[in-house]
């Protein structure tokens, strides 16, 4: 009773740690067989990058793995991080859109850093972003769309 008594003082609050970088557990078999074998990260010629080959290697046999989990013939997966993935999508909807808008939408409340790098890559791909409230935004502007669960402030 005593404790129960000190449990219900706690109170719960939203979690802001992170903003998009969370704490992982990483296999054992993986740690071993990838990330500590050098065969990922040393040079299999003396003119090749020793990290990028292994990189590379690392991609195509995920990209497979999403092939054979998801049945389909094709895939993008990526081992990028969340911004730049979701960088590399706003290309990907701008290429896909058949009214060929270059416009993108951010939702205001995707991380910072997410935005910063999407607002990036769009530059260079001449494709503006406007980033605002998804609840006043008219989609039909836009070639694409970017929102965010949990957002930025853990909602």
């Amino acid at each position: 009773a005593e404790v129960r008594a000190l449990a219900n003082e706690n109170k719960v609050y939203r979690q802001f740690i992170g903003l998009g970088y969370y704490g992982t557990k990483t296999p054992h078999a993986i740690i071993r067989n990838i990330l500590e074998s050098p065969g990922w990260y040393t040079p299999y010629t003396p003119y090749q990058s020793e990290v990028a080959q292994g990189r590379m290697e690392s991609l195509l046999n995920f990209q497979q793995m999403v092939m054979d989990l998801t049945g389909l013939p094709v895939s993008n997966a990526s081992l990028l991080d969340e911004a730049t993935a979701a960088a590399e999508c706003i290309g990907v909807a701008a290429n896909a859109d058949k009214k060929k808008r270059k416009t993108f939408f951010i939702d205001e409340n995707c991380h910072p850093q997410t935005i910063a790098v999407c607002q990036t890559r769009a530059d260079g791909l001449h494709i503006e972003i406007v980033v605002g409230d998804v609840q006043k935004a008219d989609m039909s502007k836009y070639c694409g769309a970017l929102f965010q669960y949990p957002n930025t402030y853990g909602r």
